[in-house]
Parts: C-alpha cells; structure tokens; sequence
C-alpha cells in the first residue's frame, strides 16, 4: 500500500522552542498514522511561505509546526501554489489563538495526535491588499507588540511578555482618521484601534471578538474603538472591550464580508500578529471557505 507523503514544516523557536523536546514524538505520530514524511525547520521570516508555495507536488498534506505566525506564513505558500492541499496544525506559539478557535488541543502529543485522526474543514480566510490573513488583521493600540517584542522574551514569559510591553505604550497612545467602508455603510471617525476578525480568541482572550462566531460564514467580525476623552475613560474603555461589554458610543461592531479604510497618512497593520505594513489604503475581503484544515474528529 502507497504511504501518504507529508511536509512537515516547522519554527524552532516558536513559543518557548517547545518543539525540541516533542519533535520526534510528532514525527513517530505522523510514520504511525501511516505518512512518509519530509521534514523542513524554518531558517528565517518567509521561509514557511516558500517551503510549501515551492513544495514537490508529490505531497498529500502539509503540516506545521509553530505560532500563528507560522500558520500564517503557511496558507500564504499554499494560496500561492499550483496545488492546494489540506493543512495541519500543531501550536507551539505563545497564544494560539486560531489553534483554540478550532477546537486543536494545546499539548503538542494531542495536537499532532488530532491532526493524524482529524476531519477535513473548511474555514474562511482574509484577504489584505492581496496578502493573506487567517484570522486577524489590525491597526492601532498595541498590535505592534506581538512583533515588536523580542523572540527570548516571548518565549520565557509567555503571554506577560505582551502584557508588560503594551505597559510601556500607554503614554503613547495616539489616533488615526479613518474611512471606513462596507457593502452596508460608510463610518468616518478618529480611533485607536481596530480589527477585522475570524476567530473566538485574540491575544489569549477568548469571545473578545463577540459572541456567535463562525469560522465560515463568509463574514469578519469587525471592531473598531474610538478616541476617548482622557485616560480615565480609556482605562473603562478597555475593560469593556476586553469583557466585550459593547458601549456604541465608544465602539463600532459589526459583520462584514468586505471592508475598506482610508487614512491621509500611513497606518502600520499586523497580520496574525506579524507587520503587515504601513497603509493610507486597506482593503479586506473574506474568501468563504477557502482554507482547508484539519481539525479534531469529536464525534
């Protein structure tokens, strides 16, 4: 009987380089599930991408290893590619949080075990200006820390290491003028944060993104924060974000399948918490189920 082939891609320092130590437990999971498996460890940004965009097409499945990051950089290859193959995920991130969004377990031995027993699903994907997003694409308030913060500080102490870097920007919070439009309605206002979303989980805060999400729907989510008038009302302001406690005086939230914002000068954006480049022109559009991956079987 022919053995199916996999690439296995993966980012050795992601999370606190979690992968050194269960490496050859995947890897013996994946030959016992019945794969020929070719193994690529990522050298620098990028590679991930070009691994599988350039991929043999003699491969029945992808998998991968690594933050959101890592992820991400993987369905960019495989919508750049030829062929396009299911894709499975083992976190080892700091966050995680598409892997949580999807119902992956959190230990590596689960995961890889999940990937191996899974199903197939179809869940939707962003689209930025032509660059691919899986679960999240912002602006603003703090969404520079995820790439800002240094790799051995991530990886020592976890989430504390976003939490005790965005301390260090309250004294630099600004806002941005914005247009934004959709297929239902135009909004133009000053905010200090902003994101389009497909996922129950940002930053390690589940259901922040509100309640009733799918994952395939064919929609974002998107929300949108507003200038508060002093440091007082910021502070209120963020609880009732992080609560998803929605004040329509201080918040936009809404459901999109395409969105576009313009500014008169350049915004910095991260893509799944990587830069996603400085902008006065973002457009967003969903492509409904345009990701196959593997997910735990929970019947």
């Amino acid at each position: 009987m022919n053995k199916k082939r996999m690439l296995f891609v993966y980012n050795p320092k992601a999370g606190k380089e979690r992968i050194k130590s269960n490496l050859l437990d995947i890897i013996d999971i994946f030959v016992k599930a019945g794969y020929e498996v070719t193994v690529h460890p990522t050298q620098e940004a990028g590679d991930a991408t070009m691994a599988v965009e350039n991929r043999e097409s003699r491969y029945d499945i992808v998998a991968c290893s690594g933050g959101d990051g890592t992820l991400d950089e993987v369905v960019n290859g495989m919508w750049k590619s030829k062929k396009r193959i299911p894709i499975g995920y083992v976190p080892a991130g700091s966050t995680n949080d598409f892997a949580m969004s999807l119902g992956i377990p959190s230990t590596m031995y689960a995961s890889a075990e999940a990937l191996v027993n899974g199903k197939e699903y179809k869940c939707d994907i962003g689209v930025m200006n032509d660059e691919i997003f899986v679960y999240i694409a912002a602006f603003g308030l703090f969404t520079d820390v995820s790439y800002l913060t240094r790799q051995d500080i991530k990886n020592v102490l976890g989430h504390m290491a976003y939490i005790l870097e965005g301390a260090k920007r309250l004294s630099e919070i600004r806002s941005y003028h914005l247009k934004v439009t959709t297929d239902e309605e135009v909004i133009e206002d000053d905010f200090v944060f902003g994101m389009v979303t497909n996922s129950i989980s940002v930053g390690g805060f589940k259901d922040i993104t509100g309640k009733h999400v799918k994952l395939d729907d064919g929609v974002f989510e998107v929300t949108l924060v507003k200038l508060p008038d002093n440091m007082l009302d910021m502070s209120n302001l963020m609880a009732a974000f992080l609560n998803r406690d929605i004040d329509t005086e201080q918040m936009y939230c809404f459901k999109t399948r395409h969105v576009t914002f313009e500014s008169d000068e350049s915004i910095a954006w991260t893509r799944d918490g990587e830069f996603g480049g400085e902008h006065t022109y973002v457009d967003i559009r969903n492509e409904n189920k345009a990701l196959t991956i593997l997910v735990p079987d929970k019947r």
